[in-house]
């Protein structure tokens, strides 16, 4: 038996331009919040920075030839702010955007599609210093002006590839740049302060909506134009009443701020109410949320694993978003919250492995956004990779990992969800953010001392799976 998907389904494979452009200092870039947080001792496994990550800035040509080889049908690939507007305000640096150039030229001749994110947490380190920034964690999110500094980036990036590109994403995972950056600061720029947080989430959210009326302003009427949220699947311990009001908790957290004003126009009452010890939310000026809730033309959705919480904090290990992220809680005004591990197999990030959260989340939206075409912007895993004798890749445990998850996505699209594509995080192993190089999603192996790729065996179940457009049974 196989499992076909619709004439026309987009297959390709995602990276993000710190984690594999390297390049850090040539060609007029500056810092981003990652390369300064990268750099600051302590702050990434074994000192690690993405100073050179995979080379990709010097091995485009290379790495795309290589998507050619495998039958990628889609590039998902995000633009270094800093690379194209150093300070993050200003003229554009024509030589950063020419490399940018070169690459989607170098796509479109391979016949593959490119899909730009404009935001993969790599904000200019000098947005970040604003010392105008008004609030404990000084410029950056937090501040009301970057938002509209985003938008100006994107005009900058829209008039330079608009004719060329037809799907472009504003923000990926905005929920990492606000809670990971800013309330448990295990990711860049590396802040404690829950207010903080919250304010980014909502600047993130104004960002988005101001950069998508830019881009429907400068690009071409046939450009779609969406955002990829990390939306939770979070399941409750028990059916006891304050694990269910944990799983509702997270929920707007994790997922309703930001799918409340994109998709709805408002913020959720509950998660006012969960937080106005906190703050007043008076951050929020008139006219925010109408911007926020600017139509799409498509929604991405990454996935890659579910959360088991409880309200109780009893006996639970030292876990609060399920990814790892460290002691401190990412949550803010629920704290108290406790994630579990879910039983069952793991990947090498100690991730449950559960295609049926995929299958949940695609089915939530179909409800939810009725009309509003989906894409799995990232789906993948990280496992122990390790080359043979002969410098063969074998990689069993991810080829299972994609296919129970393709599974998923073939019953969604059964179910009636209008699923788009499909893209696999990542394409290469790289600087995998505060793990460094220690973890391996890629579908390529990367010698990192030597930078040689390797397609792991994956990669070529997966190169079958996109010629064939079917999914074997087996």
């Amino acid at each position: 038996m196989t499992h076909r998907f619709p004439p026309g389904f987009l297959w390709g494979s995602a990276t993000a331009a710190y984690q594999v452009e390297g390049a850090a200092r040539e060609g007029g870039r500056t810092p981003s919040i990652w390369d300064t947080f990268a750099h600051t001792p302590g702050k990434v496994l074994a000192g690690d920075t993405g100073d050179i990550a995979v080379d990709h800035f010097h091995r485009s040509s290379e790495d795309v030839a290589l998507m050619a080889e495998l039958g990628l049908g889609a590039y998902r690939f995000s633009v270094s702010w800093s690379r194209v507007q150093p300070t993050g305000r200003g003229p554009a640096l024509q030589r950063g955007l020419d490399f940018y150039r070169r690459l989607v030229d170098d796509l479109l001749d391979h016949g593959i599609s490119p899909m730009l994110t404009l935001y993969h947490w790599d904000l200019p380190q000098e947005l970040e210093a604003d010392i105008h920034g008004g609030s404990a964690a000084g410029g950056g999110w937090p501040h009301r002006d970057t938002a509209y500094r985003f938008a100006d980036y994107a005009a900058i990036v829209a008039e330079a590839l608009g004719d060329r590109v037809e799907l472009w994403t504003t923000l990926n995972e905005p929920w990492c740049s606000a809670f990971l950056g800013y309330a448990s600061g295990v990711h860049a720029p590396g802040h404690t302060d829950p207010v903080a947080a919250l304010r980014a989430a909502h600047h993130l959210n104004l960002a988005h909506g101001l950069a998508a009326r830019t881009l429907r302003e400068v690009l071409p009427a046939r450009a779609d134009i969406m955002v990829s949220l990390n939306p939770a699947v979070v399941r409750a311990r028990s059916s006891a009443p304050a694990d269910l009001d944990a799983q509702r908790q997270i929920d707007a957290l994790a997922t309703r701020i930001f799918t409340g004003p994109m998709l709805h126009g408002a913020y959720p009452d509950d998660l006012l109410a969960d937080t106005a010890p906190l703050t007043d939310w008076s951050f929020v000026h008139d006219g925010d949320l109408a911007i926020a809730h600017h139509p799409l033309d498509a929604l991405g959705i990454n996935y890659y694993t579910p959360s088991l919480v409880s309200g109780s904090t009893d006996n639970a290990p030292p876990r609060h978003d399920g990814h790892g992220a460290g002691s401190r809680s990412p949550w803010a005004g629920a704290e108290h919250i406790a994630f579990h591990q879910p039983p069952g197999e793991h990947t090498e990030m100690g991730w449950s492995i559960d295609p049926s959260g995929l299958y949940d989340l695609l089915l939530r939206f179909h409800r939810e956004a009725p009309g509003l075409p989906l894409y799995i912007t990232e789906n993948g895993a990280a496992f122990d990779d390790k080359p043979d004798a002969e410098g063969a890749v074998h990689d069993p445990e991810r080829i299972a990992y994609l296919r129970g998850h393709l599974h998923a996505a073939h019953r969604a699209l059964a179910a009636g969800v209008d699923l788009r594509g499909y893209f696999l995080w990542s394409l290469l192993d790289n600087f995998e953010w505060s793990y460094g190089y220690s973890k391996r999603f890629g579908a390529v192996h990367v010698d990192f001392a030597t930078q040689t790729r390797t397609p792991k065996s994956s990669a070529r179940w997966y190169a079958g799976v996109a010629r064939a457009n079917e999914l074997p049974d087996s």
